[in-house]
């Protein structure tokens, strides 16, 4: 199945041996979206190594950032700003919203149906116009710098994000009409690819996936970065309200609900929005001490990691990413065993894959 096939969220090979119309074993076969990011920042400055993270998981470029970010001031050992930490927040999660939209869209179309797709996009049109009026770029924004923000927030960015909130609440009712609950699509997706919670922690899985199968694990709450822990939201899990707890169902689901908990943050965020300079803490040079750091934080697909070897230069010795779509793709396998091919699809759009940050 693949490497062109459209079910496969981008150039991903599986190959699959059957039985008849049943499913014995999957094989992922990947690196065809290769960039070799991590050798690339051996030959950057730590200043330009942030458009390449961009590059890895691009429908979630801002976290992407902020993880890159907190490692590289963690080994220069600088606060940033009150204000810079509530705006990474406020990006983080419209960046969620969007990345979950075209997952959740992408998945209808998968299945067959294909309007919700489009109310997907049309929403995270808005989300992607408030970027743009921010810095410049839709799609990979070079935004979140190491001590601080490239630009700071455009005048009309509060209130634009605080109309795009009252649009979007009866939107997610008006999805959940016509797509979470549909009987076609409960059909296709509940009682389909179990994942049990233990089988989930022994393959490293997180993010959706893990909370799918019912373990409250957010990094947000349980390993709080940035300045999440002044705000009050809930960790949605997987309930099996269609079928089994950990089905693709409760993934798609656990999606859903993770937006409604992020407008929450955003609102919080914005009424508490503190004023200051948003490039004062950024480094003229960036030159750490020799060491060494980890950082993660929790992107729209589990958690993302840096591990930085600072040798004492302008650049990097080493930066190693732990990809939460690389950690997760290893459970197709586990997944699909004994179900349809047809399945096979419904299976790895509930996994939520993005072939930029499983190759990097």
């Amino acid at each position: 199945m693949g490497p062109q096939h459209p079910s496969t969220h981008g150039v991903l090979r599986l190959e699959l041996t059957l039985e008849g119309e049943i499913v014995t074993k999957v094989i992922p076969h990947i690196g065809y979206l290769h960039r070799c990011f991590e050798k690339h920042c051996e030959a950057m400055t730590y200043q330009q190594v942030v458009p390449y993270t961009d590059r890895m998981d691009y429908l979630a470029a801002m976290g992407n950032e902020l993880g890159y970010a907190i490692a590289v001031e963690r080994l220069l050992n600088i606060q940033v700003p009150e204000r810079v930490e509530y705006i990474r927040v406020i990006m983080a999660e419209l960046q969620r919203i969007a990345s979950h939209l075209v997952a959740i869209g992408t998945y209808g179309a998968d299945i067959g149906a294909f309007t919700p797709f489009l109310y997907c996009f049309r929403d995270r049109e808005k989300i992607l116009h408030l970027f743009e009026i921010t810095c410049g770029a839709r799609l990979l924004y070079n935004y979140i710098w190491p001590g601080g923000l490239s630009h700071d927030l455009h005048p009309d960015f509060v209130r634009l994000t605080r109309e795009f909130i009252k649009e979007f609440r009866p939107n997610l009712v008006e999805l959940n009409n016509l797509l979470t609950y549909n009987r076609i699509f409960i059909d296709r997706t509940a009682n389909v690819g179990i994942l049990p919670v233990e089988t989930a922690i022994n393959f490293g899985v997180t993010g959706p996936m893990l909370r799918g199968s019912g373990m409250k694990w957010d990094l947000r709450k349980d390993d709080p970065y940035s300045v999440y822990h002044k705000f009050d939201f809930e960790i949605p899990v997987g309930e099996g309200k269609m079928g089994t707890v950990g089905d693709s169902w409760d993934r798609y689901f656990v999606r859903v609900r993770e937006m409604e908990e992020s407008l929450k943050i955003i609102e919080q965020a914005l009424d508490q929005l503190p004023e200051g300079d948003v490039t004062s803490a950024i480094p003229k040079r960036i030159k750490p001490p020799v060491g060494q750091v980890y950082a993660r934080v929790e992107n729209p697909r589990g958690e993302l990691g840096y591990f930085l070897i600072s040798d004492g230069s302008t650049s990097p010795f080493r930066v190693k990413v732990r990809a939460p779509s690389f950690v997760n793709l290893q459970i197709m396998d586990e997944l699909c065993r004994g179900h349809m091919v047809a399945d096979v699809v419904a299976i790895l759009g509930s996994v939520d894959i993005v072939l930029g940050e499983v190759d990097r």
